[in-house]
């Protein structure tokens, strides 16, 4: 098949370019290059520096492609409100725009990079009250290292259950916010167009190549950094946070089943995925095993900071992914991270 994608130089972009290549597809790369994802470079060899905020001036790489797989965006939780506009250009202007010059060329297949924080917090259940929906944590209670999602019904703390893709969507950050509206705007174009699109949910994605200590780094890469400075890495709350990390060759196979199962489904679909390890860690158990592997010596700090806007509990079910694209993670964490303690970064 052959392949238009964006984001195509980024850590996720350039290992799905490298599973599609490596399976004899052919990839038609287009990166921005943005500067807080890739510092100041020129693009790789044969990547297009192109914006897919002015993907109708560019409609003539479209020519000929089956399908088109979506990685570029803007990341990260958002450092300030002065990011806003960035989120909405680039993942919002930018997805509507692209889905506009795709509609143009004939392009009718999309799979699409999303994320988890489209969940918000994750799903809850109260031992004496069942499933709960988690009402964002007050401050005054996490000034208090109370950080535990409270029952709305008898104030007792929620045990967090695995995210089915069913889940309502409650995004709590301008970051989030762009990932909720980059699939409304796919599954409008699905049923206007009519198309069809794949959208997956990233986890923690991790492992070699991904960027070094930014504002906007995943904690993976934060706490990494910190080892290589001889730092103790700093966690934030008590720790206790419950994450899927997913190692990100397992990323691109997902993207690789994705893109197969789009152009050989039907016309009209929309159709959301979680895109994990299936093998929960807390954001604690992360540092422990980074600093372990790395055998500096350096332990982590559990702080108890905290960042209001930050949710306390997701994790996903790979359920879906496994019956429906085939897809599962080859890469555990315990493995995945130990690598990453050595593995080259970028930047």
């Amino acid at each position: 098949m052959r392949v238009l994608l964006t984001g195509a130089a980024g850590f996720i972009g350039s290992a799905v370019a490298r599973e599609l290549t490596g399976a004899g597809h052919e990839v038609v790369p287009v990166d921005l290059m943005l500067p807080q994802a890739h510092g100041a470079v020129e693009p790789p060899p044969g990547v297009h520096r192109l914006d897919v905020r002015d993907a109708a001036e560019w409609v003539a790489l479209l020519s000929g492609v089956d399908v088109v797989c979506h990685q570029a965006a803007v990341v990260g939780a958002g450092v300030t409100v002065a990011d806003l506009p960035a989120y909405a250009g680039h993942n919002d202007l930018g997805t509507a725009v692209l889905l506009a010059a795709m509609h143009e060329a004939g392009v009718d297949r999309l799979v699409l990079a999303s994320s988890m924080v489209v969940y918000g917090e994750g799903r809850y259940r109260c031992p004496d009250h069942g499933g709960q929906p988690a009402a964002p944590r007050a401050v005054a209670a996490l000034e208090a290292g109370d950080f535990e999602v409270a029952c709305p019904v008898c104030s007792g703390p929620l045990e967090w259950v695995l995210v089915e893709e069913s889940a309502r969507l409650d995004p709590r950050s301008s970051y989030a916010a762009s990932k909720v509206a980059q699939e409304h705007y796919a599954s409008a174009w699905v049923r206007q167009a009519p198309a069809s699109t794949v959208a997956l949910r990233y986890h923690n994605v991790y492992g070699p190549g991904m960027p070094r200590d930014t504002p906007y780094s995943g904690v993976a890469a934060i706490f990494r950094s910190s080892l290589e400075r001889g730092e103790a890495p700093r966690v934030f709350e008590d720790g206790g946070q419950a994450r899927d990390f997913v190692h990100v060759a397992d990323v691109a196979a997902a993207n690789v089943a994705a893109l197969h199962s789009v152009l050989d489904g039907p016309v009209g679909r929309f159709d959301a995925y979680n895109v994990c390890s299936g093998s929960p860690v807390t954001i604690l158990d992360v540092a422990r095993r980074l600093a372990e592997a790395t055998g500096t010596g350096v332990d982590p700090v559990v702080t108890g900071d905290f960042r209001s806007g930050d949710v306390r509990h997701v994790v996903a079910s790979p359920r879906r992914a496994t019956e429906e694209l085939g897809f599962t993670a080859a890469t555990g964490p315990a493995d995945g991270l130990a690598e990453l303690a050595t593995a080259p970064l970028r930047g």
